[in-house]
C-alpha cells in the first residue's frame, strides 16, 4: 500500500447490480436486516433486527431499552451499514466445484441513526411491524402498554445498493 487515500468503495458494487426501485421493493419485502455498527473499542458489532421500511430514504429499526453493546456502539458513532439477503439455489460448476455460482439477491444501506423518543412513532412502527409479520388472526387488544421498554432508531439511507444474481447461468 503506497500513503495515497483510496477512494471509498461504500456503495459500489462489482457486477448485477438492481435498479434502485427494484432495490427499495426487495428491501421492503424482507424481514430481518444484520445491523453493523462501530464500538468506542473499534471493534465491529453486527446484530440481526426486524425493522419496517415503506419506501422512500428512512427505515424505521427497534430494540429493548436497554444500554447494550448496539446502543452503546450508536451513541459512540451513529452511522451504520445494513444489510439484507435471501439466497436461492447453488447451481453446479461444469467440471469443478469451484466454478458453481451461488444464486442470492441482497441489499445494503449506509446511513445514519437516530433515537426517535415519540410514543406516537413507536406506536405507528409497532403496528406496521404486526401488519408485516403478524397473524391477522390473532385477537390482541389494542395498544402496546410496554412501548417505553424500547428503543426506536430511525435510519437515514445515505447510500443504497442491491445485488441480483437469479439472472445468473452457465
Amino acid at each position: 500500500m503506497t500513503g495515497e487515500a483510496q477512494p471509498s468503495l461504500r456503495g459500489r458494487t462489482r457486477r448485477r447490480d438492481m435498479p434502485l426501485d427494484e432495490a427499495r421493493e426487495f428491501l421492503k419485502q424482507q424481514s430481518v436486516a444484520h445491523v453493523a455498527t462501530v464500538g468506542p473499542d473499534g471493534w465491529p458489532y453486527v446484530i440481526p433486527l426486524v425493522y419496517v421500511y415503506e419506501g422512500g430514504d428512512v427505515i424505521y429499526l427497534h430494540t429493548g431499552a436497554r444500554q447494550g453493546h448496539f446502543l452503546t456502539n450508536v451513541q459512540h458513532d451513529n452511522r451504520v451499514c445494513l444489510e439484507v439477503s435471501t439466497m436461492g439455489r447453488l447451481i453446479p460448476g461444469k467440471r469443478h466445484a469451484c466454478t458453481s455460482a451461488l444464486v442470492y439477491t441482497s441489499a445494503v444501506v449506509y446511513g445514519f441513526l437516530k433515537i426517535i423518543d415519540d410514543d406516537d412513532k413507536k406506536n405507528w412502527f409497532f403496528d406496521k411491524l404486526m401488519e408485516k409479520h403478524g397473524d391477522p388472526s390473532w385477537e390482541l387488544e389494542p395498544g402496546y402498554p410496554l412501548i417505553d421498554r424500547i428503543i426506536l432508531y430511525e435510519l437515514e439511507i445515505e447510500t443504497l445498493t442491491a445485488k441480483n444474481s437469479t439472472g445468473l447461468g452457465h
